[in-house]
This record gives structure tokens, sequence and C-alpha cells, in this order.
């Protein structure tokens, strides 16, 4: 039985029209998402299936196009709505800490790079440029790939922040593992950024690693001062 062959008002487009969408499942939503499952699963099985191979929400929103086909009947046409859905909340956060914003809360911080850097399949190294009062300038996605001393190069950083006349820079990446502490390499590297801002008398105020469901802070480990 499809969806379409459901009574009335249980399927998961009626249930989030009465109740709203935080009454749905994780697979009840991922079905409102795809819109129609395969030949004998309908959509909401189908989102079990999603469920069932990569284990949560995230993990399906990571996983690149040639995971996400080896599940029988499924493709680009499918993977570019999830893409597109996990673009969409990265893009509605941005919204939240546009230029100007004071970072004052830490909290605000952590929940817009977990948004920004949680979900994805390789790992990205970025920074936000703040002035001197701490109002967000622009945030900068530098590189893309394994990360180590070779691929982050300090002067980079230093450019971005003389151009964008920075007073203060928190740089940050990803483990797509999911795990968030902080290898000998990432403090390596960290002290290296922190040496090169000093140089145009711009703080580092913090490297922050994101994993699946934690960021680790450089400056609360206190491995800044």
């Amino acid at each position: 039985m499809g969806i379409k062959d459901w009574p009335n008002g249980e399927g998961p487009r009626e249930k989030l029209l009465r109740g709203g969408a935080e009454t749905l499942s994780d697979a009840e939503l991922i079905a409102v998402l795809l819109r129609n499952g395969l030949p004998g699963q309908d959509a909401v099985e189908l989102g079990r299936t999603l469920l069932a191979e990569f284990g949560s929400l995230r993990q399906i929103m990571a996983a690149p196009l040639q995971q996400i086909s080896r599940i029988p009947g499924l493709g680009p046409v499918k993977f570019a709505q999830l893409q597109s859905a996990a673009e969409i909340s990265r893009r509605i956060s941005r919204e939240k800490l546009q230029r100007g914003t004071v970072l004052t809360n830490p909290d605000l911080t952590r929940d817009y790079l977990m948004r920004q850097l949680s979900d994805r399949a390789y790992e990205v190294f970025a920074m936000l440029l703040l002035d001197s009062q701490h109002r967000v300038i622009q945030f900068v996605e530098l590189f893309r790939g394994t990360l180590d001393a070779a691929s982050v190069y300090p002067r980079e950083v230093v450019r971005l922040a003389l151009e964008k006349q920075a007073g203060a820079v928190i740089v940050c990446h990803n483990h797509p593992s999911g795990v968030a502490e902080p290898s000998m390499a990432d403090r390596r590297i960290t002290e290296r950024l922190k040496c090169a801002l000093a140089t145009i008398d711009v703080p580092l105020l913090d490297h922050m690693v994101v994993g699946d469901l934690e960021i680790v802070s450089f400056a609360e480990r206190g491995w800044l001062n």
C-alpha cells in the first residue's frame, strides 16, 4: 500500500499540515521531502531504509551520491532533493548570523557552526572574521579536504584578515567521523595561525572543532593562552 492509499489524514503531509512538522518522525520528514517512494516501498518505508542504512538524519544529509546510490532505486534526483534541504538549513542559519551580529553568546556561535559544518562528508576549514567589537564581518570557507599542516596556509588567513579589516578571528573545522576531539595536527595548525595573526595584531579568539553532536573549543580548553 502506497501513501496515496492510506486513510485520509494519515499521510505524513496531512499530519504535518494538521499538527506541524515537529509532530512527524524522522522517516516521515524524509518522506515529505522525497515526495514518493519506490516500487513496493512507500516514501515512509524509504525513509526508514535510509535511517537504517546511515543511522541518523545528519548522516543521510552528509552521505555522498555514491553512497546514496547504493540503495536500489535511489540516484541523482533524490540525492539532489536531500542536498537542497541541507543547504536551505545552512542558509537559514547564515541569515541568523548576518554581518553586524555581535557574538556575545557562545551558544549562538556553536549553533551556527554546527549547522554549517556538522553534516559535511568532507573536512572544511573556515574562519569567522569579526570586527573589534566582535561583530560578524563574514564567514569564509578556506579549504576542503583532509586537514594537515600542508593544507592550511597562515598567509591566506592573514591576507583575509587584512583585506576585511578584521579585529579578531575565530577559525573552525569539522571532523566527518563525528568525533570532535582535536588531533595533535589540529593543535599545531592552531599555534601557527595564532602566531601568524599576532604579527598583524589580530587575536585568534578560538578554534572550534565540529563533530556529530558536539563542538570542542580550544579557548575553553585553555589552549590559546
